[in-house]
């Protein structure tokens, strides 16, 4: 069995929020609409269970939540063009506190990651180091 990936998913709340992740429930919902070729390479290198922080960009900047990659990637569906796909994902866990952009960039911990030197990129991935500190930083005692 291949070691577990992580990853940070980026959304606008007010199109879709961790609410509206956690209300689709264990079906999830495909991840659509990315239209970068790195974010898009991120999805095709996902495997199912892996794990990425949910974060709600533009309003509120932080780490809200915790999603789970529950379908390899596949063709967008919101598109004809071949060239985009996504993962699907679903609502893995809450975290007890958000982590906020600030403090991401206050931790010289998470100085080289991708939230803070690839902010604009829209699917990233997390290392598995970050991934300990933001789950630490959340508040959870021990980190899935």
């Amino acid at each position: 069995m291949s070691e577990k990936n992580y990853w940070l998913f980026k959304s606008e709340p007010f199109k879709f929020s961790f609410a509206m992740l956690k209300a689709k429930g264990k079906e999830g919902t495909q991840w659509d609409g990315v239209r970068n070729y790195l974010a898009r390479n991120n999805m095709r290198a996902m495997q199912i269970g892996d794990l990425g922080f949910f974060y709600h960009s533009n309003e509120g900047l932080e780490v809200v939540g915790i999603a789970e990659v529950c379908a390899l990637a596949h063709h967008d569906t919101t598109t004809e063009d071949p060239r985009w796909e996504c993962v699907d994902i679903r609502y893995h866990s809450e975290i007890p506190k958000p982590v906020t952009l600030v403090d991401v960039k206050a931790n010289p911990a998470l100085e080289k990651m991708a939230l803070v030197t690839s902010m604009r990129l829209s699917v990233q991935p997390v290392t598995s180091d970050e991934w300990q500190e933001v789950c630490r930083m959340a508040g959870l005692d021990k980190a899935p």
